[in-house]
């Protein structure tokens, strides 16, 4: 990959509006102790909930309905447990210190995943700049989906709309047995480069210890000790990923590429228009604010404005934080988007829709 300039944001002005968000924010929601214990029981408590359906796959799946339903429980706790929890820990926001979060990370290792390369995607790349081609590694995965407008339009793309309904419940196994793999060992046009010098020899034991780990108790063990067929286990775990991968796919597509989604670009040195703050309203929205059920599912997605301009800070605040952010936006007239995550689902396949065919002059409004 050829070498990029870093992005580089505008200096904030002494009228800024991001200095006053985070100084109410500060003096006010901030001092609110018990949200913070909210976090750390809830995150606990999903542990606990994932291995009690882990365990009840071993005590009840000689029943085939109930190895399928202790499957998809797992799946759906997992992803859950993942966008609320190891990705607030990702940030230093479950725990005050940084060493208690770092030992929670490690649970992490127990899904297959490796915390050390996913911490340096999600925030040395996505979270340092989000919807930027060639930084933002969590809006870029592959040449499968047309998203940046600037990307390769391949005659595939025109179907991308269709086909990624069949490939996103893939998306869990794709990141543990594809995605981890083709970064630690795939040289060409990699990302992580761009924030790593080089991946140290331990973090690629730990990755194999990871997937076989993973795959051991979740799969191979039950195979053993089930008086199940070795293939209708495999089709239960199947659908754990496939269940868990639906659930966390609406967070991913619903806070940064729908139809109205903005990719700011560089100019040639490197230079971007707006403020990182600004940056970080542009490029995000929110959906399903008002829902109980969708914030105790997704966390910090659900407010992602305000995890965006507050990522070391627990997503229990969020509902707190996101009030304030919308005043000043209407201050300020800055842009603030939030809508039903139906909606965004909706608006996501349309730009997938639009994405894949070729733009003309009068869709790019360039003359």
């Amino acid at each position: 990959m050829e070498k990029l300039k870093r992005p580089v944001y505008l200096k904030p002005e002494t009228d800024d509006f991001f200095k006053k968000i985070r100084k109410e924010v500060n003096e006010t929601v901030l001092q609110n102790s018990s949200l913070y214990l909210f976090n750390i029981f809830k995150s606990l408590g999903l542990v606990i909930f994932f291995f009690l359906f882990y365990a009840c796959i071993l005590l009840f799946g000689n029943s085939t309905p109930l190895l399928f339903l202790f499957y998809i429980l797992c799946g759906i706790t997992m992803i859950v447990l993942f966008i609320n929890a190891f990705h607030d820990a990702a940030h230093g926001a479950l725990f005050k210190t940084s060493k208690h979060n770092q030992y929670f990370m490690y649970i992490l290792e127990l899904f297959g995943s490796n915390h050390w390369l996913w911490t340096r995607r999600h925030i040395n790349l996505h979270h340092a700049y989000p919807n930027i081609q060639d930084w933002d590694i969590d809006i870029k995965q592959s040449n499968i989906i047309r998203i940046f407008p600037n990307s390769p339009l391949f005659s595939y793309h025109k179907y991308q709309h269709i086909y990624m309904w069949f490939i996103y419940p893939l998306y869990s196994l794709n990141w543990i047995y594809i995605r981890d793999f083709k970064d630690f060992f795939v040289k060409k046009d990699s990302y992580i480069k761009k924030v790593v010098d080089k991946i140290p020899s331990r973090e690629v034991y730990k990755l194999f210890a990871a997937k076989a780990i993973n795959l051991s108790y979740l799969l191979f063990i039950p195979m053993l000790l089930l008086n199940q067929p070795w293939h209708i286990v495999l089709l239960a775990w199947i659908a754990m990923h496939m269940c868990g991968s639906v659930l966390g796919v609406v967070a991913l597509v619903s806070t940064h590429v729908d139809e109205d989604a903005h990719f700011p670009i560089t100019d040639e040195e490197g230079n971007l228009s707006a403020t990182w703050a600004l940056h970080q309203m542009i490029v995000t929205k929110d959906f399903s604010t008002n829902s109980k059920l969708a914030n105790f599912l997704y966390g910090g997605f659900t407010h992602h404005v305000a995890h965006h301009l507050f990522p070391g800070v627990g997503h229990t605040y969020y509902p707190y934080i996101t009030p304030i952010i919308k005043r000043y936006a209407e201050e300020y007239n800055l842009p603030y988007t939030s809508y039903p995550f139906y909606h965004a689902v909706r608006s996501h396949f349309r730009m997938l829709k639009n994405k894949g065919i070729k733009e003309n002059i009068m869709m790019t409004g360039e003359i």
